[in-house]
């Protein structure tokens, strides 16, 4: 008992220490905001002694305007808004210093008259979720850099004069976010994730060629003073080919006789090299089916008969799978039941031939089962496979358990899309979730990712939260996770925490803890 005070002193140093930030640290950060703040003023600073910026005070301690900090004296925010600045909006004077880019998420200088430099390197400041330059002088292209600010979820470039084509920023999965109107931008829209916009606007550019899919969910005012756009919402539709019948005409009369037999033996010459390669094409095709071998086939009984199956080839799995593997392999002899969609409309309609007939890579393989990522090109999804051997339940507890996980929901627990049970394995496919695990956070394997005790904590909390909630609700029918731990706690799209797994493993442990118990007895 004596030790009880002791820890808890220690446990109390410790976090003090972690609290207070060592001078040396906030000496660097106060010179970076300095030196920033200098070029964005062109070397004037700001007038008012009592707005702080300036060498005998310190930015969180002192409470300088603009700037925003958490408990721990760090800075979070520069927030400069109107603040009449004429001068360049340089990033490497804050993302060079490893605690401001490791901090920092919000920088907003709407509404100056500045100009950029060195732009790029604001992807050092991986932490970055706002970035607001609206209403400004900007120039030049976006750097393709920006494409790896992997947090970012709001971005606004709106009323400069950028131009040139956008970088591949669909790569940033949490964008919510986008503001780009009243600029000079060319090219075409990125595939953008369109569901997941709050807010989209590419206004008065000079942006050409058709609207992604999705794009449709905002209207036309968004995308309007674009002259080469078109497709949904706007109502210029897509031509394959620009009609010119009149130039045409013109062509025909300006042509002679050489010419029109020089052009038909080009076409003559194609039509033949287009037809030996369709033959060709087919010639390997059919070598290929009829090489075969007939004894290794998986067969699959679809959805809607009996009777209607759809045989698959273990070797046409193996060719083109990523990896050589598949989710049926001929090592687990033929299968014969259905695949049971539970609600989710993402997933609705997929059979249990087309999950077989997809491509599939191994991503972990465990003393129970494996795990791979499906890619199912037809319905446009990618899933994740849980294949398990031996679980020791029977396949009506197994829908039991699986219809009454589907009735409990959870924000922050991953739930099953589907499910395939029969007598030699089972099958549990979930949303693929790509942006890894806590696992991967704790071990520093995510690139660009800092996982700071206070993120740590509210994973903790939320992840406590969530079972909780599960264990309450799921008390009388004996249902627990079992296997919890950090691997099993995967980050969605919006970097959100997720249980995955719950209950997979449980039925094993109580099968080895009845086996144990009848040792002793």
């Amino acid at each position: 008992m004596n030790q009880i005070p002791v820890l808890v002193f220690f446990a109390s140093f410790f976090l003090l220490l972690h609290t207070i930030r060592p001078q040396g640290d906030q000496e660097h950060v106060r010179n970076a905001l300095l030196n920033f703040l200098g070029k964005l003023s062109d070397g004037n600073g700001i007038p008012d002694p009592t707005q702080g910026w300036n060498l005998t005070s310190y930015p969180c301690k002192d409470n300088w305007v603009g700037i925003k900090c958490d408990a721990h004296f760090t800075v979070k925010r520069i927030n400069l808004d109107h603040g009449n600045f004429s001068g360049i909006f340089d990033p490497s004077t804050l993302c060079s210093v490893h605690s401001l880019a490791a901090s920092l998420t919000i920088i907003s200088l709407n509404e100056n008259t500045l100009r950029g430099a060195n732009i790029d390197e604001l992807a050092k400041c991986n932490q970055i979720t706002g970035f607001h330059i609206g209403g400004n002088q900007f120039s030049g292209s976006i750097p393709e850099a920006f494409a790896r600010l992997n947090n970012l979820k709001r971005l606004d470039i709106s009323r400069n004069s950028f131009s040139g084509v956008l970088p591949d920023l669909a790569r940033i999965s949490g964008l919510t976010e986008f503001s780009a109107q009243e600029n000079q931008l060319s090219g075409t829209i990125p595939n953008f994730d369109f569901p997941n916009f709050n807010t989209f606007n590419v206004t008065v550019n000079k942006f050409s060629g058709p609207i992604p899919r999705g794009g449709d969910l905002f209207d036309a005012s968004c995308y309007s003073d674009n002259p080469d756009l078109c497709g949904a919402p706007l109502t210029n539709r897509c031509t394959s080919l620009p009609s010119n019948s009149s130039g045409g005409n013109t062509s025909k009369k300006g042509l002679s006789n050489d010419q029109i037999l020089m052009y038909s033996g080009y076409f003559l010459v194609g039509l033949v090299v287009v037809l030996l390669i369709i033959f060709w094409v087919c010639k390997n095709k059919k070598a290929k089916e009829e090489s075969y071998d007939p004894v290794n086939k998986v067969v699959a009984i679809n959805d809607d008969s009996s009777l209607n199956a759809s045989v698959v080839s273990s070797e046409y799995k193996s060719v083109v799978n990523k990896s050589g593997v598949s989710v049926a392999s001929a090592e687990s002899g033929p299968v014969s039941a259905s695949l049971v969609v539970l609600t989710s409309p993402e997933v609705n309609g997929l059979k249990f031939d087309e999950l077989l007939k997809a491509p599939a890579e191994l991503l972990g393989r465990g003393k129970h089962g494996s795990v791979y990522k499906v890619i199912c090109q037809d319905q446009g999804m990618t899933l994740a496979v849980k294949r398990i051997k031996d679980w020791g339940i029977s396949s009506s507890d197994f829908r039991q358990r699986m219809q009454r996980l589907d009735q409990v929901k959870h924000p922050n627990v991953l739930p099953a899309v589907a499910f395939y049970c029969s007598k030699q394995e089972k099958l549990l496919v979930y949303e693929y979730q790509p942006n890894g695990s806590v696992f991967k956070l704790l071990h520093g394997t995510q690139l660009n990712q800092v996982f700071d005790w206070g993120s740590r904590l509210g994973v903790a909390a939320t992840i406590a939260e969530a079972l909780a909630f599960m264990h309450e609700q799921l008390q009388e029918d004996g249902i627990a996770h079992g296997n919890l731990k950090s691997s099993n706690i995967l980050l969605n799209k919006n970097m959100e925490p997720c249980i995955s797994e719950y209950v997979v493993l449980r039925p094993l442990l109580d099968k080895l803890l009845s086996i144990r118990d009848e040792n002793y007895v």
